[in-house]
């Protein structure tokens, strides 16, 4: 009997990554590997790299050469760049690092099979084409592995905005949404396999516009509503959504689908008009807090979380202070803040650039204000009773983990709490990053 071949995959950035990475996994499941957790023992290494943070190409190239000694050592080990720096570095990754085997993009590593069997020739092996066949549909069939209670689900790829700081639409390519019978499929196999919460994935997943099962295109909202008929799915979730894409059956959703949960990531950016405009996000901070309001109004108890980016090229403090200013008015439960850095082949990064130094202290003062907004919340619950998704044991004896509707991360101690469980539970105490509590009912 032939021993498996282990694989070691390291996933950089978005859940979009993380899944992907599952699917190469099962990709190369069909060649004979098995994962592993370790490098040191692996036969392939596999980086699933993200370009969006400062510095992501130097960040991979260093990690690569982490791996020169263990190469060494180990001739026969093939090392693979894939994701988005695999796509926007290409051949460049080969000639920076010769260790480096296969290089695969986003939109190819459902041929990653064909690439392992050149590298294992001594081939060096090359795909970050936008092929036309569908990756989704060469890997249809997954393994039937038991699942945790929670997994992601790309329904949606790419992006037609083109923001002027964002490399998406160069590294995964256009808007290209999946057919809605092929998702249900996934999603009721995910569910037999132990799933009971879902998030659907896309670069702008509130854009999907899928075929439907008897012709015409389906929105995220009518594939809501499919989703929501699964028996055993619990919860779903999505992200991430751009303002201009919230559509009123969307919002609706909110307020009707009771599978839905009370929990919507919707990136804003900034809150000066001036800047927006500049970024090319096709929507101002007026237009933005309507949408907000119309979500509000749909479900009044939704956690909302956003996203921005400080020292955006010509952003003056009074720029910043609008920010501020929005911030202020929405009340985040949760925000991913970041300087602005520059992206190689964006509009942005050939303009004047704000002082790293005025950067810093912008991005402080945007993250006290954060911090305290999402300490307000999260105390709030304090007293008040939600339903948690148990995932896994905390750190403490009979203590588990789990999320709250509203995303929340609560621990229990409860030795008789299994992992898929969903139970009633009371929020006793408000930590930094979680919630204590106590079950109620099961």
């Amino acid at each position: 009997m032939t021993e498996a071949k282990k694989l070691y995959i390291k996933t950089y950035g978005c859940q979009m990554n993380v899944y992907d990475s599952e699917r190469m996994a099962e990709a190369l499941g069909g060649s004979g590997y098995v994962e592993t957790q370790s490098p040191d023992d692996a036969d392939m290494i596999l980086l699933n790299t993200c370009h969006i943070r400062e510095k992501a190409a130097e960040k991979v190239y260093s990690e690569l050469g982490r791996f020169r000694t263990l190469k060494q050592d180990k001739p026969d080990l093939k090392i693979g760049v894939a994701g988005c720096v695999a796509q926007a570095e290409g051949e460049e990754i080969m000639r920076r690092q010769p260790l480096v085997d296969l290089v695969v993009g986003p939109q190819s590593y459902h041929r990653l099979p064909q690439l392992e069997a050149k590298a294992r020739e001594g081939k060096k092996a090359l795909d970050t084409d936008f092929p036309v066949d569908d990756k989704f549909d060469t890997l249809r069939h997954r393994p039937k592995a038991k699942r945790g209670p929670t997994a992601f689900l790309t329904v949606q790829e790419g992006c037609d905005k083109f923001c002027a700081f964002c490399v998406v639409p160069y590294t995964r390519g256009a808007e290209v949404s999946r057919p809605a019978t092929r998702i249900v499929e996934e999603a009721q196999d995910l569910v037999e396999r132990g799933v009971r919460e879902i998030t659907l994935l896309g670069q702008n997943v509130n854009a999907y516009h899928g075929a439907g099962p008897n012709g015409g295109d389906w929105s995220l909202a009518r594939l809501i509503w499919a989703l929501n008929d699964i028996d055993g799915l619990e919860r779903i979730r999505f992200t991430t959504s751009h303002p201009n894409d919230m559509s009123d059956d969307l919002i609706a959703a909110h307020g009707e689908c009771e599978k839905l949960m009370p929990y919507l990531h919707l990136p804003v950016q900034s809150g000066s008009d001036h800047i927006l405009k500049r970024m090319n996000r096709s929507h101002t901070a007026e237009s933005y807090l309507r949408v907000i309001e119309k979500i509000r109004a749909a479900r009044p108890d939704i956690l909302l979380s956003g996203d921005f980016i400080v020292g955006f090229p010509e952003e003056s403090e009074a720029d910043f202070q609008a920010t501020l200013d929005l911030i202020e008015e929405v009340e985040y439960g949760y925000a991913y803040s970041f300087k602005y850095s520059t992206r190689p082949g964006t509009p942005a990064a050939e303009r004047a650039q704000v002082d790293e130094d005025v950067k810093s202290e912008r991005l402080q003062r945007l993250q006290a204000l954060i911090t305290r907004q999402q300490r307000k919340i999260q105390d709030a619950m304090v007293g008040r009773t939600v339903k948690v998704l148990f995932e896994k044991p905390g750190r403490l004896p009979g203590q588990m983990v789990g999320k709250s509707d509203y995303l929340h991360a609560v621990h229990v101690t409860d030795s008789s709490v299994q992992a898929a469980e969903i139970a009633s539970v009371e929020i006793i105490e408000s930590g930094t990053n979680s919630l204590g509590g106590r079950i109620v009912a099961r």
